[in-house]
């Protein structure tokens, strides 16, 4: 081999292990960057994860992660107060009672939407059972309570209030635990109510000489005080101080013995012979006004002597400064309603009731969420502070606590003794539940007035329009 072909030999060797060494320290520059970016990857990784933890504890987000809570119960409630007035307190009781409640029970987590109003809630409440999504437990006007039970979206509460040893639905008024029971069957705990009262211008009274009624007052009572304050005060020919406003054959039928109509709403009895008393006397307070039609207003502009009202609407009015807004220039009360002469000192009760989605997969917590709102007596006392309703309790609103809190809070007024009140929700009357009954009423509403706008006898007139609602009856069913 000659010189020239040796050197090319030995060049392309040189240059064979210039390349592999170039190759090497390309693997090893890529090897290095690879690590570099590596590293700074994981370091971007844990910073993020840091700043992702940090959010999660701010904001509490972590609590929405497996392991912290096994079960989200969800709550339906407005945001406004049951009663139609002003309440800045709305939400305050349930998430008193959500706090404790997950206290309690640490793998379960409550939650609400806030901002639905009354007058919107119940068809937000349909909507959302329409589309699979109602809450576990929800909140019920009574005007409504017929109409999901018909429905068949509430829960039948049966089995978990036998199967409860600790509960007892003893410890409820028992017109107001009657008032979520449809047809036989509990589909609601109540959770607060308000009876109907009779409310005084004590002032009037005064004026004229006339003493307080008692508790124990009757129809006659009541007449003579109607017929006595009835006049002209100003001497122009015209009538401008009342009896009473706002009392309804309803009140009448309830406060003499009355059943309107039998359980199923089938039949009714406008002919029973206590339901004409009723009518009579609803006839003969009519007559005292000269026909004359009075509204509420008279009262608030204190021209009247009585008007029945929810305790709840006493309670609104008579706190500052709604009571300078509303009834002013008058000292007035609260008494029982006048008893028939088949009847005693009752009226109705209206009622906030609780019940739970026939759907739900939270049976069990959501029976705990239910008992502890309606059950609970420290969540119970809070409706005497952040509502104007009743406890559904007796213990609680026969408590000496809640007893001085009514008479010593400024905002109360002349608020009548707790055990009076207490009296008023036990006994008030618990009227047939079945579908249609707002209907049905209505159209009894309808015979009650032509038979007192009749010229003929009031029994024939009875008899001829109680054959009537019958029918209208049948045709519902």
């Amino acid at each position: 081999m000659d010189r020239t072909e040796a050197d090319r030999e030995e060049t392309g060797k040189n240059r064979e292990v210039g390349d592999a060494e170039d190759k090497d320290e390309a693997e090893k520059n890529k090897t290095a960057r690879e690590e570099v970016r590596k590293k700074y990857g994981i370091q971007a990784g844990l910073c993020a994860f840091l700043l992702l933890l940090l959010w999660m504890i701010a904001s509490d987000a972590y609590k929405m992660l497996p392991g912290f809570y096994e079960n989200v119960i969800r709550v339906g409630v407005f945001s406004d107060s049951y009663w139609k007035v002003q309440n800045g307190y709305s939400y305050q009781i349930l998430e008193d009672a959500i706090a404790e409640f997950e206290k309690q029970h640490p793998g379960t987590r409550v939650e609400y939407v806030s901002g639905i109003i009354r007058e919107d809630y119940s068809e937000w409440l349909s909507e959302q059972m329409m589309r699979g999504t109602a809450p576990d437990i929800f909140f019920v006007p009574g005007e409504h309570f017929n109409d999901f039970a018909e429905a068949g979206v509430l829960m039948d509460l049966t089995p978990l209030i036998e199967g409860d040893g600790e509960f007892s639905p003893e410890r409820y008024y028992t017109s107001a635990y009657a008032y979520g029971n449809y047809e036989g069957v509990q589909y609601a705990l109540p959770y607060e109510c308000a009876p109907k009262l009779m409310f005084v211008n004590k002032s009037i009274l005064e004026q004229e000489g006339i003493g307080m009624p008692g508790n124990e007052w009757t129809w006659e009572d009541f007449y003579r005080i109607c017929r006595e304050v009835t006049k002209d005060t100003d001497g122009n020919g015209i009538i401008d101080q009342f009896g009473v406003v706002g009392y309804t054959w309803e009140d009448a039928f309830d406060s003499n013995g009355v059943t309107l109509f039998d359980k199923k709403g089938t039949e009714c009895y406008l002919t029973d012979e206590r339901a004409k008393a009723g009518i009579s006397f609803i006839g003969k307070l009519e007559e005292l006004n000269g026909g004359y039609s009075i509204s509420s207003k008279e009262f608030a502009l204190g021209n009247v002597a009585f008007q029945p009202m929810l305790f709840s609407e006493y309670r609104a009015y008579k706190s500052y400064p709604l009571s300078i807004k509303k009834y002013s220039g008058f000292e007035w009360d609260c008494l029982t309603m006048p008893a028939g002469p088949e009847g005693r000192n009752i009226s109705r009760l209206d009622t906030l009731t609780l019940s739970m989605s026939r759907s739900t997969i939270h049976k069990q917590e959501a029976w705990e969420l239910m008992k502890l709102l309606t059950g609970d007596g420290k969540i119970q006392s809070e409706i005497f502070r952040y509502s104007e309703g009743v406890s559904v309790l007796r213990e609680v609103v026969e408590s000496e606590e809640n007893q001085g809190f009514l008479t010593r809070n400024p905002d109360t007024g002349n608020a009548p003794g707790l055990f009076l009140l207490s009296d008023a929700v036990e006994q008030a009357v618990v009227t047939a539940r079945f579908h249609d009954y707002d209907r049905a009423v209505g159209e009894a509403d309808r015979a009650v007035r032509s038979i007192l706008e009749g010229s003929s006898n009031i029994n024939m007139e009875t008899i001829i329009q109680n054959r009537k609602v019958n029918r209208y009856l049948k045709e519902m069913q």
